[in-house]
């Protein structure tokens, strides 16, 4: 079932209970003694347990609003809140994905599996069972000892995946994940993720390019304006992923989704941008 409304009247968005809250928020970059306005007025507010993605022109602000939902960026003006308690820096409760792996190439698959719960003191013998619990669900047996160097990209990703539902964070932060992966590497990624999601049901934001990708995974995309960046529409979906994927990309539902969140998408990339300032 497809929804889709203005965000100044989604009244769904600004619940108290959010699991992330982004509050009128607004971030200015400073680019060649240049004022730039990336973000204005933001506000969302995203579920426990829902899989949210962001779409929207190329520089419209969506990676910005990750890196600071993961504490990496501060905002200029508003506030940011990670389970009721503000975000005032990185944190164990949020776990990130880039789309560059960011493994650490001096560290072997387990050990990058691994690495997280070692710096949440968990004990050997769990940590043990839980990187061979991840390296069986997500393919790796047999490459437990290999460095990032020897795998393929889509090697790579998993084990990005991997490391971070290893370690359990309440919210899983993903940068364009599979944006380097050609494009049947990419489904069996976008598989996989769906797959892992539907076992931990974690809270999950999703910034990507890919409307396609989106509506199939998510169950809400919300579509974000030329910068600076705004949210315009949001989009709930509701499509049966106990059906295999050609069934769900084929249905007459996913497509009149997909062709909806484009056409928004479209509208958003062809206004012209405000210049700089």
């Amino acid at each position: 079932m497809l929804q889709h409304r203005d965000f100044s009247i989604g009244g769904i968005l600004m619940g108290d209970s959010a699991k992330i809250s982004v509050r009128g928020v607004s971030k200015t970059f400073s680019r060649d003694g240049k004022s730039v306005l990336a973000l204005d007025n933001v506000d969302l507010s995203v579920a426990e347990g829902e899989f949210l993605s962001i779409v929207g022109p190329s520089g419209c602000g969506k990676s910005t609003l990750l890196y600071m939902l993961g504490g990496f960026e501060s905002p200029s003006t508003g506030k940011l809140s990670s389970g009721g308690k503000p975000i005032t820096g990185p944190g164990l409760d949020r776990g990130v994905v880039f789309q560059e792996y960011a493994l650490f190439p001096w560290l072997t698959v387990w050990e990058n599996i691994a690495y997280a719960l070692k710096r949440k003191a968990v004990p050997d013998q769990q940590c043990k069972d839980i990187v061979a619990r991840y390296v069986g669900i997500m393919g790796l047996t047999g490459f437990e000892q290999s460095f990032p160097r020897e795998l393929s990209g889509g090697m790579k990703q998993r084990v990005a995946l991997a490391r971070t539902f290893a370690y359990e964070p309440d919210i899983l932060l993903l940068d364009e994940p599979f944006g380097a992966l050609d494009a049947q590497t990419r489904e069996v990624m976008q598989d996989e993720l769906l797959r892992l999601w539907r076992i931990n049901r974690k809270t999950v934001v999703m910034v990507t390019h890919d409307v396609d990708e989106a509506v199939y995974l998510s169950n809400r995309v919300c579509v974000m304006s030329k910068r600076p960046g705004r949210f315009v529409e949001h989009f709930e979906i509701n499509l049966d992923h106990s059906l295999t994927r050609e069934q769900v990309v084929l249905s007459d539902e996913y497509r009149k989704i997909r062709n909806e969140v484009w056409v928004s998408v479209r509208q958003q990339v062809t206004q012209p941008a405000p210049a700089a300032v």
